[in-house]
């Protein structure tokens, strides 16, 4: 698995969450995917997840695309 983005061709930034969101992605992959986005949508605006392998997680720059 390339750290780099199928759509952009940039590198995907790489950072972490917290073990308790970790623990939902088995149980409810939907609520898992929806606190990601929340997490991310408050500290990095403009950043798209891309993909979840423990212990990371895997984000596009998308703020040019949206000036």
């Amino acid at each position: 698995m390339s750290n780099i983005d199928a759509i952009t061709g940039k590198p995907l930034l790489r950072s972490m969450i917290g073990e308790h969101i970790w623990r939902i992605k088995e149980s409810d992959p939907e609520a898992f995917k929806r606190e990601v986005r929340e997490y991310f949508a408050r500290g990095y605006p403009g950043w798209t997840t891309v993909r979840a392998k423990y212990p990371y997680i895997f984000l596009r720059d998308d703020r040019e695309q949206s000036l």
